[in-house]
């Protein structure tokens, strides 16, 4: 028992930006802004989505799993970070720890997959738009949506349970703002080389096989595209393609870095701006990328005002 308390410690600290103390209020105000503005957009793209019947396509279908997922995603992490930067209290319990280890994983690993399934989307839309609504029916993108998310499950309970099971000998200061796997498995006081191998070529194939699937769809879409006579239509068809690579980008550049690499070869520092920018900016930015850029779902939005203040006259 003596045994187990030592490897397995009641909590853990988060020593987030402790080297700079200064850092604590300004991004406590600056999270807690994104955070509120995640929720605005992300709750405003679901229910657009739900509301308006002109919105009520597989483009939309998967744009509202994105947002709810982003919702869950960034709610994982952030009122944690704020409730450790709030005060001078700055741990986690160990089963709170793991427990958001768990999720965080399996949300990120799960966007991954609704990415490249979300490009796949656009390519039956661009490349076969007389096809689209019978080939990108109501239940192959429940079924799309739903593989994405056990996709994302299975790799989670893979790869946390064999951090869960590495000893820590009593150590509880993790270096991080919130508890991430590649955090976790440097805590460990023993050989870690399988997890980190286990971690990146997983990592390998969940980023590289969605991406390279968003690429090929791209390249598909790019040629069908410049054959649309209607500038209108090449110009409708770029601003809902471009969106999308936005995201992409936004959410797989981080990713890359942090996960398809040796531990230990990026400075820690680097490591929490790049995983802070991908879990609170990234779903903070995703609603109004859709949005600024695209005229149907700024249309909606004006028609759901336009209905809530009228039945509030009324």
């Amino acid at each position: 028992m003596k045994h187990m308390n030592e490897s397995f410690p009641e909590d853990f600290i988060l020593m987030g930006f402790t080297k700079y103390p200064w850092l604590d209020v300004p991004l406590f105000f600056a999270l807690l802004t994104s955070y509120m503005f995640t929720l605005l957009g992300n709750i405003a793209i679901i229910l657009v989505s739900q509301l308006d019947s002109q919105l009520q396509s597989p483009m939309y279908f998967f744009l509202t799993s994105l947002s709810f997922l982003d919702l869950c995603f960034t709610t994982t992490t952030v009122p944690q970070m704020l409730f450790n930067l709030g005060g001078p209290n700055k741990n986690i319990t160990y089963i709170g720890c793991m427990t958001q280890a768990y999720v965080f994983h399996w949300l990120g690993c799960t966007e991954c997959v609704l990415l490249g399934t979300m490009a796949l989307d656009r390519y039956v839309a661009v490349c076969k738009p007389l096809r689209y609504p019978v080939i990108m029916n109501h239940k192959l993108c429940w079924q799309l949506s739903s593989t994405a998310w056990l996709i994302g499950l299975a790799n989670s309970l893979l790869q946390s349970t064999l951090t869960v099971q590495l000893p820590l000998c009593g150590n509880q200061e993790l270096d991080h703002f919130f508890c991430e796997l590649p955090g976790l498995i440097k805590m460990a006081c023993v050989d870690t080389t399988v997890n980190e191998l286990t971690l990146a070529v997983v990592a390998t194939f969940l980023i590289m096989g969605p991406l390279s699937m968003i690429l090929v769809s791209y390249s598909y879409i790019a040629q069908a595209v410049f054959r649309i006579p209607s500038a209108d239509g090449r110009l409708k068809a770029f601003n809902t393609c471009s969106s999308h690579l936005l995201v992409v980008s936004l959410f797989y550049g981080p990713g890359i870095y942090i996960y398809m690499q040796p531990s230990g070869d990026s400075p820690q520092d680097l490591i929490k701006v790049l995983t802070l920018f991908y879990c609170v900016i990234t779903p903070m930015a995703n609603p109004f990328i859709y949005t600024l850029r695209n005229k149907d779902v700024k249309g909606a939005l004006r028609r759901l005002l336009t209905r809530a203040i009228l039945s509030k006259r009324i």
